[in-house]
């Protein structure tokens, strides 16, 4: 009797110092949480002499500054979210500059927001990320939306032979651009549900192109399409104050959904320090896109041994393959130094891919 009432004892102690554990664990998730604040640059499309598409009257560039305004107002509430315009009024910005603002403050996402048009009475909300033509339809928008740069001063000199009106310029893409294609279309998906699921907008899908604003950017990037303005009842949703502040708050939400899972990411990073089970092999994903490029380190910034895997219609590049989570940590630390900022750790067991909070659990 008295050995189980020790045991008991025991095992009471051992739950309360498990609990102490768990407590002291999850603490430190939320420090690390709150030490991170993630950076999102806001772009109003067009302003200034540039207007935009003026379909039905409506002004683009009126609209786009409005929502990006209100989205920007959202995400400032959240404590480790910091907001960064490229315009918060009707001023003209070259778009290698939208880029450059960004890129100097060391984003981790750029949103860029316009309002569409159309020949014909088309309708609905769509969302882009960069890359190679999708098809025709697309290309004319892409086309469209790059124009800008022939407003620009000196615009030969800094886009070096881009032609916003060839079909060659917009196609053409290089594997660092395509590096962060897989986050960006994680984002522009939650934008787009968003759009559709929650406000019964007209869904016109993710899809790829080569906007140059997209182009100019070396972190996650998405343009978001809010509606036609050339389709009469969305043109006057949209320069409603309702049609603003829905679409806002769909695409500010989205970005804070977004936000969130980067924290889970960090703070898998961050508290997982010890090395995993021997079965589970790590690599580190530099890039992703449609280019075949040849496994040479002087494609990859110097790199060695990195790996070309095709799934789907895309090529994956992989680098740093091994047994050891320490080992792989430090090849994503040589990774980022050489310039890939947006690449990660994946994780393999048997050969197929899993979640890395899932091989952080079977260490």
């Amino acid at each position: 009797m008295q050995s189980q009432q020790k045991h008991k004892n025991l095992n009471k102690k051992k739950n309360l110092f498990l609990l102490f554990v768990l407590l002291f664990f999850l603490s430190g998730i939320n420090t690390l949480v709150a030490q991170k604040q993630y950076t999102v640059v806001l772009d109003a499309g067009h302003g200034g002499k540039d207007p935009g598409n003026l379909g039905n009257g409506f002004k683009e560039k009126n609209i786009a500054l409005k929502v990006a305004l209100l989205v920007g107002k959202k995400l400032k509430s959240k404590k480790d979210v910091k907001v960064i315009f490229t315009r918060n009024k009707d001023v003209f910005i070259d778009l290698w500059k939208r880029g450059d603002i960004a890129n100097n403050s060391k984003a981790d996402l750029f949103v860029s927001i316009h309002c569409d048009s159309h020949t014909s009475n088309a309708y609905g909300a769509g969302t882009f990320v960069l890359g190679l033509r999708g098809n025709k339809k697309n290309l004319e928008i892409a086309k469209r939306e790059n124009a800008v740069i022939l407003l620009e001063d000196n615009f030969k000199d800094k886009y070096k032979g881009f032609d916003p009106n060839s079909a060659e310029s917009v196609i053409g893409l290089s594997l660092l651009q395509e590096e962060n294609l897989d986050k960006s279309l994680a984002l522009a998906s939650i934008i787009q549900n968003n759009f559709s699921l929650k406000l019964k907008r007209n869904d016109r899908k993710v899809k790829q192109d080569n906007f140059q604003v997209l182009r100019e950017t070396i972190m996650p990037s998405v343009l978001v399409e809010l509606g036609f303005l050339t389709n009469k009842k969305e043109g006057r949703y949209l320069n409603s104050k309702k049609g603003q502040t829905q679409m806002a708050n769909a695409i500010a939400d989205a970005i804070y959904n977004y936000v969130n899972n980067l924290k889970l990411n960090t703070v898998i990073e961050e508290v997982t320090t010890n090395e995993f089970k021997s079965e589970i092999e790590y690599k580190i994903q530099i890039a992703s896109g449609k280019n075949k490029i040849a496994e040479k380190s002087y494609n990859f910034k110097g790199l060695k041994d990195v790996k070309r895997v095709k799934i789907g219609s895309f090529y994956k590049y992989y680098y740093g393959n091994t047994y050891s989570y320490n080992m792989v940590k430090e090849s994503l630390k040589k990774a980022k130094s050489k310039g890939y900022k947006t690449a990660f750790i994946i994780a393999f067991k048997d050969g197929k891919k899993i979640p890395l909070k899932e091989a952080v659990k079977m260490k």
